[in-house]
């Protein structure tokens, strides 16, 4: 049963999703081009930990090492930073990042476009985040969570793309994965119902090609099997009485219906 947050709960995690906005903002500001995944990793570790005075929850985290996943152009997920890595003028790279405060996990994700990219490549991340937020937009109570998978696959599917169904969104709270499991495909009207206190990821992964995947031998670098381009966008939301809050909201974006 997915776990219902208090909203003492829940005023913890607005803390944990406002300061993890803020990461991005930091990130927003910075010229990616040149540096590697290792120093933009190292980078948002110092202003967790310093600036923000939080702790990285990715860090640790099934043997992870790191404190982001930096994924550029055909990686899917779950790219480890690495010093030899340059990003590129011309390159697509999603960092994917966790903060923890109070004891409660924020996590979030977003697609950069490095430099002057193919209007192809640029089309693919616009449609991506449009399809977080076709996902995000169906959350409120009384509806299932195949509605909200349905809401994400039909966006990307409409627009030429494949959504990957092997990594989905999760509920998020003192732990990093909690229940449910949402998936970013499904049937209107199926799955559990959602209830005000719900806390869960929405983060659909989208193909330019295939949705198959394949993991190289580093054991978690997750890329799409024909080697074409995979972009995507996250947020924490929190189901309201009346809809939906999204607990990781930056300051540049507006909730997109």
């Amino acid at each position: 049963m997915t776990p219902i947050k208090t909203p003492d709960e829940l005023a913890l995690m607005r803390i944990s999703g406002r300061l993890l906005a803020s990461v991005f903002e930091m990130l927003d500001r910075q010229s990616l081009a040149g540096m590697s995944t290792l120093a933009i990793n190292d980078l948002v570790e110092r202003f967790i930990t310093d600036d923000l005075a939080a702790r990285p929850a990715s860090k640790g985290q099934y043997g992870f090492k790191f404190v982001l996943n930096c994924s550029i152009n055909q990686v899917v997920c779950h790219g480890v930073p690495d010093g030899a890595e340059i990003i590129r003028d011309g390159d697509i790279i999603n960092l994917d990042i966790t903060l923890e405060k109070n004891g409660f996990i924020a996590d979030s994700s977003k697609t950069y476009i490095v430099g002057e990219v193919p209007p192809a490549t640029r089309r693919l991340v616009k449609v991506a985040q449009e399809t977080m937020w076709k996902g995000i937009a169906a959350v409120r109570p009384g509806v299932r969570l195949g509605d909200v998978g349905a809401a994400i696959e039909r966006h990307a599917k409409k627009n030429g793309y494949s959504v990957v169904r092997e990594f989905c969104g999760h509920g998020i709270g003192r732990e990093m994965h909690e229940a449910p499991e949402v998936l970013n495909f499904g049937r209107p009207g199926t799955g559990e119902l959602l209830r005000e206190g719900m806390v869960f990821t929405v983060e659909p992964m989208v193909n330019q090609g295939t949705r198959r995947t394949l993991t190289r031998d580093d054991g978690w670098t997750v890329v799409t099997a024909d080697g074409k381009l995979s972009a995507q966008f996250e947020h924490t939301v929190a189901v309201t009485a009346t809809g939906v809050e999204v607990l990781t909201l930056r300051g540049d974006e507006r909730v997109m219906k």
